[in-house]
Parts: C-alpha cells; structure tokens; sequence
C-alpha cells in the first residue's frame, strides 16, 4: 500500500511537470483517446445512474490533471501509516 502511494505520488508530480499543473484531467485523457470519454459517459449514465457521471466524475475530470494521483497517493500513504501504528 505504502509502495502504491509513493508511485501515485510520482505520477501525479510527473504529470504535473510534463502536461503543465494547469492542465485538466479530462483534457489529458482526451489527448491519449478522444473515444474514451464518451464512451464512458455513455455506458456510466446508462447503465449506472446519469447523476454519478455528471455530480461525481464530471467534477473530477475538471481538476488538474496532477490533483487526482496526488490525493489517491497520499490516501494510501495515510491509510498505511494508520495500519502500522495499529500494529
């Protein structure tokens, strides 16, 4: 988990340095396969529920593109310190 964190960390930092820290996250996945979005939009508000797209990942995918690995790497660098100490 710690080793998961630190990588999602040295993710998010090469992202930031390569795409530029400005740089939304749906703008860099639309820049690797323009299909992809519409795709998932599509199969999530059909076959999930329309609001998880739009009041979920929609928010998600306006952040800087270095935002997301950054918060899911430090969440597991968190979640491992709090296991150790309880061990």
């Amino acid at each position: 988990m710690r080793l998961a964190g630190l990588l999602l960390l040295a993710l998010a930092a090469g992202l930031g340095l390569r795409l530029g820290w400005g740089e939304p996250l749906g703008a860099a996945l639309f820049r690797l396969d323009p299909g992809l979005l519409n795709m998932a939009q599509a199969g999530i508000q059909r076959r999930l529920a329309p609001w998880l797209w739009d009041d979920v990942l929609l928010p998600v995918l306006e952040q800087p593109s270095w935002l997301v690995p950054a918060v899911l790497g430090a969440l597991l660098l968190l979640a491992a310190a709090l296991r150790r100490r309880r061990a």
